[in-house]
């Protein structure tokens, strides 16, 4: 999970100071101690870091904070804004040709997600009404067109390629007239990379943008190179002048060091972020949330938009009902494990829910994927209808006859009632008054 560790730290960290009636300066001092430590151990950049504690101070130790109802809340807020700042303030849009026709150059080193992230833009310009093209002018690494044209065909999107050509100017503006006369609308030109920035890759990225005059070029970087990839951001803006950048690997990188430090550094907002392997696993970076899910908060935006992509009103309505009456038996439970995959999986829900803090979300089963939901689907379907209904009927035989009925082990039904209490626990906690009336106040916070 993005930030796991810083955001375990800093909730850990605010999780007295919050409570407080009174905060002393040497309160102030003492948290900020941990949030420093906290930041540089996800690998943000030291002058950011010291920077962003400077700030904290000098606005927590302020009289309309030190003198509030709630100080220890304010401070939270004070540093969820600060953090929403360093991270670029607002979501950065994606931008459009006013002659309605756009160029996008994808950039960056050779192994950071280059085409792969060109086949998701092109799926999320797809959901948003576009009608894109690709273009393979990747002359130089081996099968990099076979692997373009893979990826248009797993998005359904048009490859422009000239395999006997290796000017990719030449390419570029075939492919920038092909696409106009088919239609198409937006050109997404995949460029070449290398293993480190050198004079040759640079040279040749500046005569492509002369020559197609680019709407954006997005700067493609990997989120678990940590620093190195915020120099590298730095090298290809000073050069070739960057408009944005997308940060791939997000989901495989716990610390977030890059990407809390790329907009501060290199002054390019972060307008992507690669969060899984599938094309549809491309989203928008927004500060605001971002910052939200590091404290805890939540991200109940994200989660209702990716909501709305996969239920119907009806079904959304239905699930709504369940989760305020946390009253579900385990039909619900797999009609609702196989909408959790579809938005990503438990822990991704997990990480956009406020109100749990990073423990409870250890003592929770993340690890259900498409295979163990078959194995489940097989249990359920085993069981009778008033096993499905109330599964605390299930002793050791009902259970050994379940298993010999559906193929799968004993464990496979315990592990199954594991994680249908843990939901139902997770779901109490979400409803119970007190935790409702603190995200209510988080919600007012924020």
């Amino acid at each position: 999970m993005a930030f796991e560790g810083l955001s375990e730290k800093l909730q850990e960290t605010f999780k007295n100071l919050r409570g407080k009636g009174v905060v002393t300066e040497k309160d102030i001092d003492a948290a900020m101690r941990e949030v420093r430590l906290a930041l540089l151990e996800a690998d943000v950049n030291f002058k950011v870091v010291k920077q962003f504690v400077a700030d904290v101070k000098e606005k927590a130790l302020g009289a309309d904070v030190m003198k509030s109802l709630t100080p220890g809340q304010q401070v939270v807020k004070i540093v969820k804004d600060q953090l929403v700042d360093m991270m670029g303030g607002t979501n950065s849009k994606l931008t459009y040709s006013p002659s309605g026709f756009t160029v996008y150059m994808l950039v960056g080193l050779q192994g950071t997600g280059k085409t792969t992230t060109c086949g998701k833009l092109a799926s999320w310009l797809k959901q948003n009404g576009k009608k894109p093209m690709l273009c393979a002018c990747d002359v130089y690494r081996p099968a990099a067109i076979d692997q373009l044209e893979v990826v248009g065909k797993a998005v359904n999107t048009p490859v422009f390629t000239m395999r006997d050509e290796k000017d990719p100017v030449k390419i570029a503006k075939a492919a920038m007239d092909d696409a106009e006369r088919k239609g198409l609308n937006v050109l997404i030109v995949d460029t070449a990379g290398r293993l480190q920035i050198d004079e040759a890759l640079m040279e040749e990225l500046v005569n492509l943008k002369k020559a197609i005059k680019p709407h954006e070029i997005l700067l493609v970087v990997d989120a678990l190179t940590g620093q190195d990839a915020v120099n590298i951001a730095t090298g290809f803006n000073d050069r070739l002048g960057v408009d944005g950048i997308i940060m791939t690997k997000m989901d495989g990188d716990s610390r977030g060091g890059a990407a809390l430090s790329a907009k501060a550094v290199t002054g390019k907002p972060i307008k992507f972020m690669g969060v899984g392997e599938k094309y549809d696993a491309l989203e928008p970076f927004h500060p605001d949330r971002i910052a939200s899910r590091i404290l805890g908060m939540g991200d109940m935006m994200s989660l209702i938009e990716q909501a709305e992509s996969t239920y119907t009103q009806e079904e959304a309505e239905r699930l709504e009902r369940k989760f305020r009456k946390n009253q579900f038996d385990l039909n619900d439970f797999l009609e609702q494990m196989s909408q959790v995959n579809k938005l990503g999986g438990v822990g991704k829900i997990l990480d956009m829910m406020p109100g749990l803090s990073a423990a409870d979300r250890k003592n929770i089963d993340t690890g259900r994927g498409a295979k163990e939901l078959e194995n489940y689907k097989a249990v359920i379907l085993s069981m009778t209808k008033e096993e499905r209904a109330d599964p605390k009927i299930l002793n050791a035989s009902r259970r050994k006859r379940i298993a010999a009925g559906s193929g799968q082990s004993v464990s496979t039904i315990n592990k199954l009632i594991k994680s249908y209490d843990e939901m139902r626990a997770m779901m109490k906690k979400m409803n119970d008054p007190k935790a409702l009336r603190r995200n209510k106040l988080f919600r007012g916070l924020m």
